[in-house]
């Protein structure tokens, strides 16, 4: 193999079928994007992804996926602040170009808001991360 081909990373599933499929049911991506969002293993839909608000669990339970070896790391926060950012300042300008409120008003109403949606959204949002990083076979470095 000369040093410019692209090699592609298999996974070292145990139990696996052909070679790079893994040995957990591996469903189309919006369903294990779907999966995600709602708090279920994204390969089998039966098992839980978290152990607290925001830990993974090792692997699933029920499938035995490696979801614990998924490192979503700083996807997940900034999705949620591209999703919230957006919500609260259209808003504000709704708020601005319609209504004369005052500005302690407007804090008052959008503060809150904006940390409530924050933490309502981060969950499903690394819940989802997790199921397109499953489905893309992203499950550790090659060792």
């Amino acid at each position: 193999m000369s040093e410019h081909t692209p090699v592609r990373w298999q996974s070292d599933a145990k139990g696996a079928g052909p070679v790079g499929e893994p040995a957990w049911p591996n469903p189309p991506m919006l369903t294990q994007i779907g999966r995600g969002l709602t708090g279920r293993c994204p390969a089998c839909g039966v098992g839980k992804i978290f152990a607290g608000y925001l830990r993974v669990v090792p692997a699933c339970a029920h499938c035995g996926a490696p979801l614990g070896d998924l490192r979503s790391d700083d996807a997940p926060p900034y999705i949620t602040i591209l999703i919230v950012g957006h919500v609260v300042v259209g808003l504000l300008l709704f708020m601005e170009s319609d209504f004369s409120l005052p500005l302690w008003v407007e804090a008052a109403i959008l503060l809150p808001l904006t940390l409530i949606l924050t933490l309502v959204l981060l969950r499903p949002v690394k819940g989802a991360t997790v199921g397109l990083m499953l489905r893309l076979g992203i499950t550790g470095p090659p060792q």
